[in-house]
């Protein structure tokens, strides 16, 4: 049995309902923290529940551009976690905080 076929044994809802529950636990942790890293590893959960979601229904398919188009998410989270960390790291400098209310400093 091959891992094509393992997958498919679980039926397509639990995917949705459990990228659904990542995606929203994502959405909730930007809304409602107000710390810059909780925030940066929420979008980083609704990246992560988007990518889970496509790979399942490609594989249902058996659509392989689905499952390339993964990477491209892949390298998008890749240049979000390098970028965003490094702002996160040059606002801590200058501010000594990273709590986005304290970021009104950076108005004109």
């Amino acid at each position: 049995m091959d891992a094509t076929q393992i997958i498919k044994t679980i039926p397509i809802e639990h995917y949705v309902i459990l990228s659904t529950i990542l995606f929203a636990i994502g959405v909730t942790g930007v809304l409602m923290r107000r710390n810059a890293i909780i925030i940066f590893m929420s979008i980083e959960l609704m990246l992560n529940a988007a990518t889970l979601l496509l790979t399942a229904f490609s594989t249902y398919r058996s659509d392989t551009p689905g499952q390339v188009f993964v990477f491209f998410i892949m390298v998008v989270a890749a240049a979000e976690v390098a970028v965003g960390l490094a702002i996160i790291v040059m606002i801590y400098r200058n501010i000594k905080s990273i709590d986005i209310n304290v970021l009104n400093k950076l108005k004109w």
